[in-house]
């Protein structure tokens, strides 16, 4: 069973959730929460894989919320909820480690994907669309010519190569076909990008590419 806690002020869209999610034979809605502080505090004992996350809401926002959650030590996964793709919410939740984001009318089929794949370890945002928050928030990203973090160092040219077209959108199928290799194989590079960089999934991946200068948003069309 997946374990999901629904986080939203709005009760009425939390029992709409609960009630899609209870249709579903393999994800049990474990703990409910109004605001962020109370999401901290039940993310501790609830036991849940997966958090679906609403970014504004009172007493603690869903941003703050998701980086004390995921600080903590095998902390739940958290899919950020919003209602505007391009919001500074949801792209301040990905840099705290958020591992995707979903509008607030995702259909029902689309939202029970989207939390079985981050339960298994994937992002749920399309690169693509992570392209272009990073692009609207541009202003906060290094400027061109801004030195590279030495973790890059670590990476070899193939992971180096792998990394910026993550960056750019294309997906593990379209990398491959891009690079001349097995899928398998663009799947073993990421896992290894991933595990010599720190970072959690795809989307961090995305964040990390942009912040650290290898990729730009004017370089990644």
């Amino acid at each position: 069973m997946i374990r999901v806690m629904l986080v939203d002020d709005q009760e009425l869209l939390r029992t709409g959730f609960r009630m899609v999610l209870g249709a579903q034979p393999d994800i049990e809605v474990v703990a409910e929460a109004g605001d962020g502080a109370a999401a901290v505090r039940a993310a501790r004992t609830a036991g849940a894989d997966v958090v679906l996350m609403d970014v504004r809401m009172p007493v603690m926002d869903g941003v703050e919320a998701t980086r004390l959650i995921r600080a903590e030590p095998d902390g739940p996964r958290v899919l950020i909820l919003t209602t505007f793709d391009l919001d500074e919410y949801a792209f301040a939740a990905l840099k705290a480690g958020a591992s995707g984001f979903l509008l607030k009318d995702v259909p029902p089929a689309d939202l029970v994907s989207a939390i079985r794949s981050v339960h298994s370890g994937d992002a749920v945002v399309a690169p693509s669309t992570t392209r272009r928050l990073l692009e609207r928030f541009a202003v906060h990203l290094p400027s061109p010519g801004t030195a590279e973090p030495a973790a890059l160092d670590g990476l070899t040219a193939r992971e180096r190569e792998v990394l910026v077209l993550v960056a750019r959108g294309l997906s593990n199928t379209e990398i491959a076909a891009r690079l001349v290799l097995a899928e398998a194989t663009v799947k073993t590079h990421l896992g290894r990008i991933l595990a010599k960089l720190g970072l959690r999934d795809r989307a961090q991946a995305v964040v990390y590419a942009y912040e650290s200068g290898l990729v730009t948003p004017n370089s990644a069309g």
